[in-house]
């Protein structure tokens, strides 16, 4: 269940179903919590929420000759969830980010940190979190998110053989181009080669496999996602565009971190996809910036307008997801990645000092 308070909309999207945003002008907002009713497809869902970012809620959904459902699962408010006080403090890194983003003269640049492992008491910091520049390779998290989701309903199997021709093969990154077409790919080895080769003609072909467009951005609207949108397929004609593919630091942060909590997939599907992200070849960015054999599992997005890296960082102890996105040169942008990765690197690892 997703929440939005300044519009009062609701949405429920679960394995049994997906009432789409649907408006609840007559929303509670008092104490802390939002609460309301709402009718969508003959199915009535009364909820009561705390208003506390990503957190547990209840919904009971009403059903005509049948006992109701009481369930209790993920609501999200706000992407960004509450703050432990406990802990160090992970704020002060915000002034040496903002430092190294006002310093880049060609690239503009944003970057949202979540801790992970509680050292920092969960706090999450971000420069220019809300910064929108186009997604590039990064929106194949949500298509990768969304496709193990239908795997984790039951809806949807690795095991399945999907036939890749010739008329499927796109240009950019990617290895299944250089196979042999047409042949028969299960989806698990498209996923993989989606994040670890970021193989544009696999990430286009999981698309079809979806059904479009329209579930990816309905998991981007459930989770209150308000910077992203999958618009377009992977070198596709400019005409055919339907508009471009954007996102942002936060809510990329608003992703990694439910997954990494298993909110929006299970422990399992979760593991596959850090397993996927930790195997990714193009190492230019983050890895390049950190000491040798720093424990990463990442996502890279480029353009030549665009340098992104993001992921999480897996050193014991001090487990963080972090969002690096840049617009400008490709070549400085990366640049901008790297200085931000070991501003971030060097505050959090256990026996540096924290400024």
């Amino acid at each position: 269940m997703s929440v939005d308070t300044g519009h009062r909309t609701v949405r429920y999207r679960a394995c049994d179903g997906d009432t789409g945003r649907v408006a609840d002008p007559r929303m509670r907002v008092a104490g802390g919590t939002a609460s309301g009713v709402v009718t969508a497809g003959g199915t009535t869902y009364a909820y009561r929420v705390p208003l506390a970012g990503r957190t547990r809620g209840v919904v009971e959904v009403l059903r005509r000759h049948r006992q109701p459902d009481r369930l209790v699962g993920e609501v999200v408010t706000d992407p960004q969830p509450p703050t432990d006080s406990a802990g160090r403090r992970l704020p002060p890194l915000t002034g040496q980010l903002a430092r190294v983003a006002a310093g880049t003269t060609n690239n503009r640049a944003g970057v949202t940190v979540r801790d992970l492992s509680g050292r920092y008491g969960h706090q999450q910091i971000a420069v220019n979190g809300t910064f929108r520049p186009k997604a590039a390779s990064v929106i194949k998290l949500w298509i990768l998110v969304e496709l193990l989701r239908r795997v984790d309903c039951g809806q949807l199997s690795l095991d399945r053989g999907v036939l890749v021709t010739r008329a499927d093969v796109v240009g950019g990154t990617g290895k299944l181009k250089f196979e042999a077409i047409p042949q028969v790919v299960t989806i698990h080895r498209l996923t993989e080669y989606m994040i670890e080769y970021s193989d544009n003609t696999a990430a286009n072909v999981l698309i079809d496999q979806l059904g479009g467009f329209a579930p990816v951005n309905a998991l981007i609207d459930s989770m209150n996602q308000r910077e992203t949108v999958l618009a377009h397929k992977f070198f596709d004609d400019a005409n055919d565009r339907g508009g471009e593919n954007y996102t942002s630091p936060d809510d990329v942060i608003s992703l990694l971190g439910a997954v990494w909590d298993a909110q929006i997939l299970t422990e399992s599907s979760r593991d596959l996809m850090i397993d996927f992200m930790r195997k990714q070849t193009l190492n230019t960015k983050i890895p390049a910036a950190l000491p040798p054999r720093t424990p990463l599992a990442h996502k890279t997005g480029d353009l030549s307008d665009v340098s992104h890296d993001v992921g999480y960082c897996l050193t014991p102890r001090a487990e963080i997801a972090v969002a690096f996105l840049t617009a400008g040169p490709f070549q400085s942008g990366s640049e901008t990645v790297r200085q931000l990765a070991r501003t971030v690197h060097d505050y959090v690892t256990p026996g540096c000092t924290p400024g």
